[in-house]
C-alpha cells in the first residue's frame, strides 16, 4: 500500500513541535528498559550468584569432565573437543562468565554494599568473586585481576601472573572472612543459597581458601585452613535447580537432553572403571561397594545414547541421577573439604593416623547415604566401613602391589577425591597437580601422546586485548602451578 504526505502537512507537524517541551520528548529516548544501567545491591548481588552458578556448571565443567575421564564426547563438536581439537572462539562464554557475568557484578554489589555499609553483603561478593577468578586461573593460568571489571577505566585490562593471583586470591578471600566475622549488615532472600547465613559462608570461604593453597601446593596451610572449612553437609554451596524449562534447570540435565542429545556419553570413561562393579579396574574391595554411587553418576542404557553408558539425567520419584533436572550441582562442598584434611594431613606431615582418621571420617558419612541421591541407595548397594592400617601395609586389601603404607593411603585418598569429584573442574586441578607424581589418577589420552594442561584464552579476548599473552599458549602447555 502506498501512502502519500502532502508537504505542507509535514512542514506544518514539524513546525508545531517547536511548542511542545523538547525535554519531553527527548527525555529517555536512549534507555534500554531490557538493559538497565543500574539497579538495587540486592538485585546486582543476586546476579552475581547466578553468574557464579553458570561459570562453575557450564561449560568449563563439561569440556574438563571428557579431559579428565569422568565423560567421553560422542558425537559432532564434543567429538572434536574429547579429542582435543578446540579453537579460541570455544572459550569466549566462560570467558565472559567470569569476567562479567560474575566478577563484574560482584564488583558493583560490593560498592554498593559498602555505600549501604553492609559488610556481610561485601563478604559474600568477595567469595563469589574469588569462586570465579580462582576458576578463571585454574582453567587459564594468568588473567586479568587488579584491572579486571571496569572496562571504562580499565578497556584493556593488563594479565597478572599466576602465583600473583593465587597470592591476591587467598588475600581476597582472607578479606571476605574478616567483613562476615564483623556481624554488621544483612542479607536475606536475595542470597540464592544460604539466604544470609553468616557462619555457612564463613565455613566455604575456607574450603575455598583450602582449595587455593591445595593448588599451589601450600598443604600445611591449606590443612589450617580446611579444618576451620565446611563442617557439615548441610553447608555446602551447591547451585540449586528446579524444573522449570530453560529457567532453572540443571544445566548438565539441559544440555545432556535438550540443547546436544546424544554429544556427550561415558563409554570407555576412566571413572566409569572405577566404579562399575563388573569392571577389572573395579575399586571396590571387602570394605567398599560402589554400586549405589555408580548407579547415582550413570545409566548403563542411556536415554540420551540409547544403550550406551551414559551420565545420569534421570529424574522420576524412584530414580533422581546426579544430573537430574532439579538436582543442585555442587560447587564447595563439604566433601571436598574432608578430602582436602586428609591429603593435607598427610602431605604437610601430620602423620599417617591423622590422614587415615580423616579419610575414615568421610567414609562413614558415605557409609550413611552421604550424598548420593535416597533413590539409589537400597541395601546392599553401598558399604564404606573404615580402614585400618593393616589394610595400608604391603600385601593388604589397598596395598597389593607392596608400596610404602603412606603412599598406599595417598593413592586411596586422591582417588576416593576424584571419584567424588564427579562433574566439577576440580578434578581436573588435582590431575594436573599431581600428573607428575608416582601415585595418583593416571589418564591416558584420549587423542595423541599428551594430556591437555590448559584452556586457551578466549577469541574475543585476544582480538580485543593488546595485553593479552603473546606468545599464546596453547591447550598442552601446562600452568606454571603444575609445572
Amino acid at each position: 500500500m502506498k501512502r502519500i504526505y502532502k508537504p505542507f502537512s509535514v512542514f506544518a507537524f514539524l513546525f508545531s513541535l517547536q511548542f511542545v517541551s523538547c525535554k519531553s520528548i527527548v527525555d529517555g529516548l536512549n534507555v534500554d528498559p531490557n538493559n538497565p544501567t543500574s539497579a538495587p545491591a540486592t538485585l546486582v548481588f543476586t546476579g552475581a550468584q547466578l553468574g557464579n552458578i553458570a561459570t562453575q556448571e557450564g561449560m568449563a565443567s563439561r569440556l574438563t569432565t571428557i579431559w579428565s575421564g569422568y565423560t567421553t564426547g560422542a558425537d559432532r563438536q564434543w567429538r572434536d573437543y574429547f579429542n582435543y581439537n578446540v579453537t579460541a572462539g570455544v572459550y569466549d562464554s566462560d570467558w565472559n562468565l567470569v569476567f562479567q557475568a560474575t566478577n563484574a557484578n560482584a564488583l558493583i554489589a560490593i560498592e554498593k554494599a559498602a555505600e549501604l555499609g553492609n559488610r556481610k553483603m561485601i563478604g559474600i561478593a568477595k567469595i563469589l568473586r574469588a569462586n570465579a577468578l580462582a576458576t578463571g586461573t585454574e582453567l587459564w593460568g594468568d588473567i586479568p585481576f587488579d584491572e579486571a571489571g571496569d572496562i571504562v577505566k580499565f578497556p584493556n585490562p593488563r594479565f597478572q601472573a599466576q602465583a600473583e593471583v593465587y597470592t591476591k586470591l587467598i588475600a581476597l578471600v582472607d578479606e571476605a572472612i574478616a567483613d562476615l566475622d564483623a556481624g554488621i549488615g544483612t542479607v536475606g532472600a536475595e542470597d540464592v543459597h544460604f539466604g544470609g547465613d553468616a557462619t555457612k559462608w564463613k565455613q566455604v570461604a575456607f574450603t575455598l581458601k583450602a582449595r587455593l593453597l591445595t593448588d599451589t601446593k601450600q598443604y600445611d596451610a591449606a590443612y589450617t585452613a580446611a579444618l576451620s572449612g565446611i563442617s557439615a553437609f548441610a553447608n555446602s554451596l551447591y547451585a540449586p535447580h528446579g524444573t522449570t524449562t530453560s529457567v532453572n534447570e540443571n544445566h548438565y540435565f539441559s544440555f545432556l537432553t535438550n540443547q546436544r542429545l546424544g554429544d556427550i556419553y561415558a563409554v570407555g570413561a576412566y571413572n566409569v572403571s572405577l566404579m562399575n562393579p563388573t569392571s577389572a579396574a573395579y575399586r571396590g574391595n571387602a570394605k567398599t561397594v560402589e554400586t549405589a554411587r555408580f548407579r547415582f553418576y550413570y545409566l548403563e542404557n542411556g536415554v540420551n545414547t540409547p544403550g550406551r553408558i551414559e551420565p545420569n539425567t534421570s529424574s522420576t520419584a524412584t530414580a533422581s541421577g546426579f544430573f537430574a533436572r532439579s538436582a543442585s550441582f555442587p560447587m564447595i562442598t563439604f566433601q571436598e573439604n574432608s578430602l582436602t584434611l586428609a591429603e593435607m594431613a598427610l602431605r604437610s606431615g601430620k602423620g599417617f593416623a591423622v590422614a587415615l582418621d580423616h579419610l575414615n571420617k568421610y567414609r562413614a558419612f558415605l557409609n550413611t547415604g552421604g550424598y548420593i541421591n535416597s533413590t539409589y541407595l537400597t541395601a546392599g548397594t553401598f558399604k564404606y566401613e573404615p580402614y585400618v592400617a593393616a589394610d595400608f601395609a604391603a600385601g593388604g586389601l589397598e596395598n597389593k602391589d607392596g608400596i610404602s603404607a603412606d603412599n598406599a593411603l595417598l593413592r586411596e585418598i586422591l582417588q576416593e577425591r576424584y571419584v567424588s569429584f564427579y562433574g566439577q573442574h576440580i578434578g581436573w586441578n588435582d590431575e594436573r597437580r599431581t600428573r607428575s607424581e608416582a601415585y595418583g589418577i593416571k589418564l591416558t589420552p584420549n587423542n595423541g601422546t599428551q594430556l591437555p594442561g590448559r584452556f586457551i584464552y578466549s577469541q574475543n579476548e585476544l582480538n580485543s586485548n593488546p595485553n593479552s599473552p603473546n606468545p599464546v599458549p596453547g591447550t598442552f602447555d601446562a600452568l606454571s602451578i603444575y609445572k
